[in-house]
């Protein structure tokens, strides 16, 4: 995703100049190339995140769309503070930008993991962009270019390539239905969409259990029309992403559910549980260690399944819960 959206960004700098991008003292293989052909809209800020932002919140107050870049949490944690009182507050043009996020940079421990972000992003109520392949990183930062204000964009080492149809627009705020069914609805966040894919095809030729597969690329705004139909239409709701259980994608869905009074059949939630992630170790090691890989999520979905099919055979519908 980290290429995709590079050059993407490239693309759209040549063509508008109040683009401009500043790096946190790294992504030189990368960003050589804007730093050549764009030189006046590009910064290295050095290994302070949190002067990176103050800068970007002011040059984007002179008219700027401006985009900081560094990877896990150092371009969101690290710096919290100025992303909400200087940029958020001011409603800054300022576009936060996180490589490796979930477990991308799984073998150097907990300080890298980037596993509570779209919790605290969120709790900002700023928009928060998690795409799940290319294709949706290449479009989401052309929505974000013309998304005024400040915004979240985090991006996955894994990816699912390229899941888009022809003629398919992407949208802010709007889930995509990746895969249809109504047995089951799976909604996914992040790069952790191809272990999702995987998981229902396997549903699918295994258990002939058909899952619908909603790319929940915007946490913030979530698609609520999408989250209470899958309520409606489906035997169950498993939500999944590689972070915290704990105020990120699977409590904003029970919000939206809870709060429309429309419950699903069954409910389950996919991702890290019990705090701090004191393993190390690869991205596809740790998805497994905390059961977020395919044969996880594809129990979790058979279970759900199991339970929503029992409540259909009672003859009850969600109403009656």
């Amino acid at each position: 995703m980290r290429d995709s959206f590079t050059a993407r960004l490239e693309q759209l700098a040549a063509a508008n100049p109040r683009i401009f991008l500043i790096t946190g003292d790294l992504g030189f293989g990368v960003l050589d190339r804007f730093e050549k052909t764009f030189p006046r809209q590009y910064l290295n800020a050095g290994v302070a995140e949190q002067n990176m932002t103050g800068v970007a919140t002011g040059i984007a107050l002179e008219g700027r769309i401006v985009f900081t870049y560094s990877i896990g949490n150092f371009p969101t944690l690290r710096c919290l503070e100025q992303i909400r009182n200087d940029a958020a507050y001011h409603d800054a043009n300022v576009k936060v930008v996180a490589i490796g996020g979930g477990f991308s940079y799984g073998a150097l421990g907990m300080s890298h993991h980037a596993t509570e972000d779209l919790a605290i992003m969120r709790a900002i109520c700023i928009p928060v962009v998690a795409p799940g392949c290319d294709w949706e990183a290449e479009e989401a930062v052309n929505a974000l270019v013309e998304k005024p204000g400040t915004c979240y964009l985090r991006l996955d080492r894994a990816s699912a390539g390229r899941t888009s149809r022809p003629g398919e627009r992407f949208q802010l705020g709007r889930a995509r239905e990746v895969r249809s069914g109504d047995d089951v609805t799976l909604i996914v966040t992040g790069g952790i969409l191809a272990e999702a894919l995987a998981a229902a095809d396997s549903l699918l030729s295994e258990k002939s259990i058909k899952c619908r597969v909603l790319s929940m690329h915007t946490v913030n705004p979530l698609d609520v029309d999408a989250v209470l139909a899958a309520a409606r239409e489906t035997g169950g709701i498993v939500t999944l992403e590689e972070h915290t259980t704990n105020g990120g994608l699977g409590g904003a869905v029970a919000e939206a559910c809870l709060d429309s009074n429309t419950a699903p059949r069954a409910f389950a939630r996919l991702g890290v549980r019990g705090g701090f992630t004191s393993i190390v170790g690869s991205q596809e090691y740790l998805r497994r260690r905390y059961g977020i890989d395919r044969a996880g999520i594809a129990a979790a979905v058979e279970s759900v399944a199991r339970q929503g099919a029992a409540f259909r055979s009672a003859g009850l519908l969600t109403s009656d819960i």
